[in-house]
């Protein structure tokens, strides 16, 4: 079985694989909190229950934190991830009232010396932290961040419903969010079917023949009189839709959870996501455009390419 196939038009400015790594001023500030809070045989544990490879390194505890968490970085395929599971316990942490801490370790205040490092340096390098052990780079999510100003404006239930459930999986079950992302498309699909007049649902409302009749519709085969490089975007839009396609018959968890399905890594899985978030953005654009002039003759149209 064939890797998933991403068939997108375009790029986008940021590198998934760079954003995946932890930076080194992260590493150095996670090490140092993470010595201070467990003993050697607590931090081994931790390391190894989130998946650092390999036996824990020689040196004092701040040393091996530091080691361990490098090779993460070289060998780990979601660094990451490891990063946000390590310090999931300091960073989740909630004050209580125990009269048998002496030294004071669990009021609001000492908490807050321990996270405030560790938010510092994330925001620092790009990157926050959310409650459960994820580590989000911010700039990853600068499509998703424009698509959910759009559809807030509209109103449109169905999208944002699919999109927060994106949102939610990506970084926890990276094949599950490749299902989320050919679902955005498939809602934004039946809600334009829906609202405009002479248009049916089809027999089978899967996303193939959903986009087929909403391509039609929108003219948006890229015509000869169009400008070169227009041309190529629109025509990269049926390449769009068909890797999100191909991607989620083969990897999401709508299918299953084979062999494959274990090789679904997050910055695929964020590139299919973030693909259909900016397909959906400009399909509204689109639409809103159309409305807008809703005299204007419209060219005559083919589906697909």
């Amino acid at each position: 079985m064939r890797e998933p196939s991403f068939q997108i038009g375009w790029a986008f400015n940021i590198a998934p694989s760079v954003l995946m790594r932890i930076p080194s001023p992260v590493v150095a500030v996670i090490a140092d909190v993470l010595q201070e809070c467990h003993t050697h045989a607590k931090l081994k544990m931790l390391f190894m229950k989130h998946g650092a490879p390999g036996a824990a390194p020689n040196g004092n505890k701040l040393q091996m934190c530091m080691t361990w968490l490098s090779i993460v970085n070289e060998q780990c395929p979601s660094p990451l991830e490891v990063a946000g599971g390590l310090i999931m316990n300091v960073m989740d942490a909630l004050p209580r009232t125990d009269p048998f801490d002496f030294d004071g370790k669990t009021n609001a205040a000492h908490l807050d010396a321990r996270k405030r490092p560790i938010l510092v340096v994330l925001e620092k390098n790009g990157l926050r932290y959310e409650t459960g052990g994820h580590i989000y780079p911010v700039t990853g999510l600068a499509p998703s961040r424009t698509l959910d100003d759009i559809l807030r404006g509209r109103d449109l239930t169905a999208i944002t419903a699919e999109f927060q459930r994106a949102q939610q999986t990506l970084a926890k079950d990276p094949a599950a969010a490749l299902l989320a992302a050919c679902a955005i498309v498939e809602a934004f699909c039946k809600v334009y079917i829906e609202d405009t007049p002479g248009l049916e649902m089809p027999k089978a409302p899967t996303l193939k023949p959903l986009w087929a009749i909403v391509h039609k519709d929108l003219q948006l085969a890229p015509a000869s009189e169009l400008d070169e490089d227009l041309r190529r975007v629109l025509g990269g839009l049926a390449s769009v839709v068909e890797g999100i396609l191909t991607a989620r018959t083969h990897a999401s968890s709508a299918h299953g959870r084979g062999r494959i399905a274990d090789k679904v890594e997050l910055r695929h899985a964020r590139l299919a996501v973030n693909a259909s978030h900016t397909l959906v953005v400009f399909l509204l654009e689109t639409w809103d455009a159309r409305k807008a002039t809703p005299g204007a003759e419209r060219p005559r149209t083919r589906v697909g390419r």
